[in-house]
């Protein structure tokens, strides 16, 4: 089943479900407004959706509509947590390796992950805003899982049945604010801004035999200003699955439904696959020549983050953004 939010002019928008094709939509308004109505109790909601979803695929809908990812706000427009990991332990190995630091032997065994903002997820053609090309502006393609009610304590091997949809993410860093940000002790906060995501989530069982091992294992992606910068498979070296990382927040506290939970960059060691964060590319470049040349993001530029079936079809729409800056409101205006 593939599900989206479409705006109408309120905070958490119309939810609807759409067709396998991404070609048409119809309003579930009869069976729940927003999607959080449907997460909150996904037993009684997810198969009247999913009646709803084969009737739209067959043809047998009686108010389908074109779909329209410009008109869609993420999936879930503020949600009750963003937490990001880092599952891709190589990339962070890369990154540290590209400054010198030591790699500590935990990062293999125990997850590492950051709390985002929650409260203001951007849709898949929004702009990314920023205040200064100066912060290092970077794209990073992921892919996240929003969940159901998770109990503190839920191991790893349960954890899985808990992932009610997949979707793409591109959690912007701002990379020269990270470095003073990381001093002080606390994490990262200023240098996260609004985290966008694809205009479609997905059920589990739509990626078929793609999805395995609480991981994707497709192919990610990415264009940055119309060039292909990057095409790693999405289950290659990952070091943990979705089901870890979500164990990983259950050691101390229960996740509530409608929690979106975030691989972290996705990378793979074989470099000819390129890069879904300029970093990574920055990195290689600082380990061969002690020098980095390609350059953040400036106004302007467009990135682009999609993912594909065996049948390259696209499954969940593609994240299509372009950075602007920061108008400030002058005195006196509405």
């Amino acid at each position: 089943m593939k599900l989206a939010t479409l705006r109408d002019g309120s905070r958490d928008g119309q939810l609807v479900v759409v067709s396998r094709d991404l070609a048409t939509a119809h309003f579930a308004s009869g069976i729940a407004g927003r999607l959080q109505t449907a997460l909150d109790d996904w037993p009684f909601h997810a198969p009247q959706l999913d009646e709803l979803y084969q009737a739209l695929n067959e043809g047998r809908a009686r108010h389908a509509f074109a779909f329209d990812p410009v008109q869609c706000m993420a999936p879930l427009p503020r949600a009750y947590q963003w937490a990001d990991g880092s599952a891709y332990v190589n990339h962070v190995e890369l990154v540290r390796k590209a400054r010198g630091a030591e790699m500590p032997p935990s990062f293999w065994t125990d997850p590492l992950m950051y709390q985002g903002g929650s409260d203001d997820l951007l849709g898949a053609r929004d702009d990314i805003v920023c205040a200064s090309e100066e912060f290092g502006i970077d794209f990073e393609a992921e892919i996240a899982v929003i969940t159901g009610d998770v109990p503190m304590g839920t191991p790893a091997e349960r954890c899985g049945e808990h992932i009610r949809l997949l979707l793409l993410a591109n959690d912007v860093s701002l990379r020269n604010l990270i470095p003073g940000e990381l001093a002080k002790g606390f994490g990262f906060f200023q240098s996260k801004p609004a985290t966008g995501f694809s205009p479609v989530a997905v059920t589990p069982d739509e990626l078929g035999e793609a999805w395995r091992d609480g991981k994707v294992h497709r192919p990610l992606v990415v264009h940055w200003n119309g060039t292909k910068v990057g095409e790693p498979n999405a289950g290659d070296d990952m070091t943990f699955g979705f089901p870890q990382l979500i164990a990983h927040i259950t050691r101390t506290r229960n996740v509530g439904a409608g929690s979106i939970v975030g691989s972290g960059t996705v990378s793979n060691l074989d470099r000819s696959r390129g890069y879904c964060c300029i970093a990574e590319r920055r990195s290689l470049e600082m380990i061969a020549s002690g020098k980095p040349t390609t350059p953040f993001m400036k106004y302007g530029d467009t990135v682009r983050i999609e993912m594909f079936d065996s049948a390259g079809k696209s499954i969940f729409g593609a994240i299509e953004q372009r950075v602007v800056p920061l108008r400030r409101r002058t005195k006196g205006a509405a």
